[in-house]
């Protein structure tokens, strides 16, 4: 009887391990976009008022807890505030996005280092595994990358021609 269901068991294991690596690499690949893309949205939208405007509290944040001692406060807030923005929207069409998920990695990084280093294993190494992921394995096909880099196959540049 226990072997019968240690087998079973066995089987049923192999089979659901099969129907999981059937799920298309592209849904892997936007859901990693989106996922990292919704995450830094979300902080960034609780940084300005209005559409982009930086709010006073955002300064207060950078200046009494963050304390980021790379970047004087007036360089770090906009320059965090609008890479929250864009890096997050480049990540959701897919367009350079390896190079939008290098940037939040690196924003991770300096999080991780400079604001809340105790966050590393409940939150801040998920981001890294999801960036990595996203600079590895790439946008996938439902993005402008993939839309372009099928265009410039299809129209290759003539020779001699920059």
């Amino acid at each position: 009887m226990k072997m019968k269901l240690k087998s079973s068991i066995g089987k049923a294991a192999l089979t659901a391990s099969r129907q999981l690596a059937r799920i298309p690499a592209d849904v892997v690949q936007l859901t990693l976009r989106l996922g990292l893309a919704g995450v830094f949205w979300a902080s960034a939208r609780t940084k300005v008022t209005g559409a982009l405007t930086i709010s006073e509290s955002t300064y207060f944040l950078f200046e009494e807890e963050y304390q980021i001692p790379i970047l004087p406060v007036d360089i770090a807030v906009p320059l965090t505030t609008y890479a929250e923005h864009v890096l997050p929207l480049l990540l959701f069409v897919g367009f350079a996005t390896r190079l939008s998920a290098l940037g939040i990695f690196v924003m991770t990084l300096v999080i991780q280092i400079f604001v809340y280093p105790s966050a590393f294993l409940s939150t801040h190494l998920g981001w890294f595994a999801i960036a990595l992921a996203v600079m590895s394995f790439g946008p996938g096909r439902w993005s402008l990358d993939h839309l372009i880099a099928k265009r410039q196959a299809s129209h290759p540049t003539p020779e001699g021609v920059n």
